[in-house]
């Protein structure tokens, strides 16, 4: 969340980069009710003071043997003001911190302003794109073929959006996540088991909550939500503690099943691995000091991108627009190949920055020194990467005119030596 004290100093600041994001947020009536607040806490403090002062004037009055009724009934009077004021502050702070939940980070001063995809920005590219040959089929079309995706099974035992991977296309998928932790773990990342169900105070933590509610799985019995990414755990590891500043930055990396409803998204991308409801992904998280955090952001992006180009796949990264940036985001960019079949790009992985806006939700802080005051850390995460669009690329990049896809050869040992998936 924002800084309260940032939202109170430069209102203006807050306004701009919430029309940046595209946001609605009443932030007149946010502040209106922070006025509230804390004009409520002036009174209830002078009025405790001057209940202190009238006890000492009872005592004095007593002594004295003179009457103390008047002072007695203005305590009372004090008294009853302040159990009001204390139950509306008490109601004022639920309805600030709730609404508070509610006001997206705000864009970082280099995100490209835009409105649409179509604002995003091309920073780099690697590879050469090539010329899909005729007969090229889609992804789900030539694993079909090779008996490695049944999307009929995936339908038949989940529904729409979920997928089955059989033999080779099962054994592909173990092997990217493989060779994704293999290779964070050189980068320097810890490679950590998380689980996959967690509770509501860590979907807070890093925003899927309340903004993203309907996107996520819950199950209502044990109110826990299935993780829609490795990133909240990851993050929540954390929740509450205070780090100490010589182990920062931390960088984690994990393997989970990501889970989202993707309710907003209704009969988009339907076909293939596109877009699905269950899914795999290798996560990247990092915590740092706020100083290096978007040094940190880059490196994190090249970390990303080594993946893609160990695999041979060529890429692009984008940095997205303010309104095409998640609820969190500061700044961000994408990671997305290019599927010769569809004719389209796919987004592979997203590399946030998302300064200290997390780390107040989830409380995350840092002692630069022991007797130090703690500071707020910076968060970042990245995919790297989420698996049904790289095995999607692979697919439609590696397939040859003969039916048969050519196994990136960074992934053959993890395959058992398998260069080919061929029927």
């Amino acid at each position: 969340m924002l800084d309260r004290k940032l939202i109170r100093k430069d209102p203006d600041r807050v306004r701009e980069g919430l029309r940046k994001k595209g946001a609605s947020f009443d932030l007149d009536a946010f502040l209106a009710l922070d006025e509230r607040q804390r004009a409520l806490i002036q009174e209830t403090e002078n009025l405790k003071h001057e209940r202190n002062e009238a006890s000492q004037e009872i005592s004095r009055l007593k002594k004295e043997n003179r009457d103390a009724g008047e002072i007695l009934e203005r305590m009372k009077r004090s008294s009853d003001r302040i159990k009001e004021i204390d139950a509306e502050l008490k109601d004022l702070g639920a309805r600030l911190d709730e609404l508070a939940l509610f006001i997206p980070n705000l864009p970082h001063d280099s995100a490209p302003y835009g409105t649409c995809p179509e604002h995003n920005v091309v920073r780099s590219s690697w590879g050469a794109v090539p010329e899909p040959f005729d007969g090229i089929l889609p992804h789900w079309e030539i694993g079909e073929k090779l008996g490695i995706i049944d999307l009929g099974a995936g339908s038949s035992l989940s529904g729409r959006g979920f997928v089955v991977l059989r033999g080779d296309g099962a054994r592909l998928s173990r092997a990217l996540v493989n060779f994704m932790i293999d290779l964070h773990r050189e980068q320097g990342y810890e490679e950590v088991s998380v689980p996959y169900l967690v509770n509501r105070e860590c979907m807070v933590g890093t925003a899927q909550l309340p903004k993203l509610a309907e996107d996520m799985y819950l199950s209502e019995k044990d109110d826990l939500f299935l993780v829609p990414t490795a990133e909240v755990p990851l993050t929540n590891m954390y929740r509450g503690a205070v780090l100490d500043g010589a182990r920062l930055p931390v960088k984690l990396t994990a393997y989970s099943p990501c889970f989202r409803r993707e309710a907003g998204s209704y009969g988009q991308d339907t076909k293939g691995l596109v877009r699905v409801h269950q899914f795999d992904k290798v996560e990247m998280v990092k915590l740092s000091f706020p100083e290096t955090s978007y040094e940190e952001l880059e490196s994190l992006t090249r970390d990303a991108t080594a993946v893609l180009e160990a695999l041979e796949i060529p890429h692009r990264v984008i940095e997205l627009c303010t309104m095409d940036m998640s609820f969190g985001a500061a700044k961000c960019y994408d990671l997305e190949t290019f599927a010769p079949a569809m004719g389209r790009w796919l987004e592979v992985s997203s590399c946030s920055n998302f300064e200290d806006f997390q780390a107040r939700r989830a409380n995350i802080r840092f002692k630069r020194r022991p007797n130090e005051k703690p500071e707020f850390v910076h968060t970042m995460n990245g995919s790297g990467l989420a698996l049904p669009r790289v095995i999607a690329t692979i697919l439609e990049l590696n397939q040859t005119p003969t039916g048969k896809v050519r196994v990136p050869r960074v992934l053959v040992p993890y395959m058992g030596g398998r260069e080919y998936l061929e029927v």
